[in-house]
């Protein structure tokens, strides 16, 4: 069958080493970009709920442009855009992890806010009693709790971000797409490379939801 149809599966192995540096990519902008999008979304987040109003709008105009615009939209811009009003360019890697950061942590900090907010105000009102301090009662009362609840959401987050890195080829960023899209361009074997590329997706997707699920699990059992 594969004949008749002219498929080359077996080739598929000699492109391996070019999907492989597009996989090393993705996972560079992915985990780089994802650690600072929690950085920023636990800041937006508790600015979202925080008694000073400049933070708290601060943090909701960024999270709402961020959120209702397209995130292809925030690449272009980021990659083409951005350097016309800095006057530098920007290597298209550092573009990526800049387009994943902003992007997932304007997500991440609703899940935050969503997760503080769900915490009973006895919890608050228990560390202020002991005498402790607004900070020390979230730091030590409030987030440890917050946190357990914020896995499930923050694993589909994660998930999402490593998937919107494929809309990254757009701005050059050397993933699996770009690759994969490099590799057909010179041999013309859509079939066996992109079913190679979205395997490579779907095996990391899957390894990051078996991880979150053990994470998860821990968590129950510490309670």
């Amino acid at each position: 069958m594969d004949a008749i149809l002219g498929f080359d599966w077996a080739g598929v192995v000699d492109f391996l080493p070019a999907l492989g540096r597009g996989l090393y990519y993705t996972l560079l902008v992915s985990v780089g970009g994802l650690l600072i999008g929690f950085v920023i979304g636990a800041v937006a987040g508790l600015g979202r709920i925080s008694r000073f109003k400049i933070v708290y709008w601060l943090s909701s105009i960024y999270i709402e442009a961020v959120r209702g615009t397209p995130v292809l939209v925030q690449a272009i811009w980021i990659y083409f855009a951005l350097p016309l009003i800095i006057g530098s360019t920007l290597p298209s890697v550092v573009a990526g992890i800049i387009v994943i950061a902003l992007n997932s942590g304007a997500y991440i900090a609703e899940i935050v806010r969503g997760s503080v907010k769900s915490i009973a105000k006895g919890q608050s009102e228990a560390g202020r009693s002991l005498g402790l301090s607004r900070r020390t009662t979230m730091r030590h009362v409030i987030w440890p709790q917050a946190f357990k609840r914020m896995i499930p959401p923050l694993g589909n987050q994660f998930i999402i971000s490593i998937k919107d890195t494929s809309l990254l080829s757009v701005i050059l960023v050397p993933e699996l797409i770009f690759q994969g899209r490099l590799v057909v361009a010179n041999h013309f074997n859509a079939v066996e490379i992109y079913t190679t590329v979205a395997l490579f997706y779907l095996a990391i997707t899957l390894s990051l939801s078996l991880v979150l699920r053990l994470i998860e699990r821990r968590l129950e059992n510490w309670a």
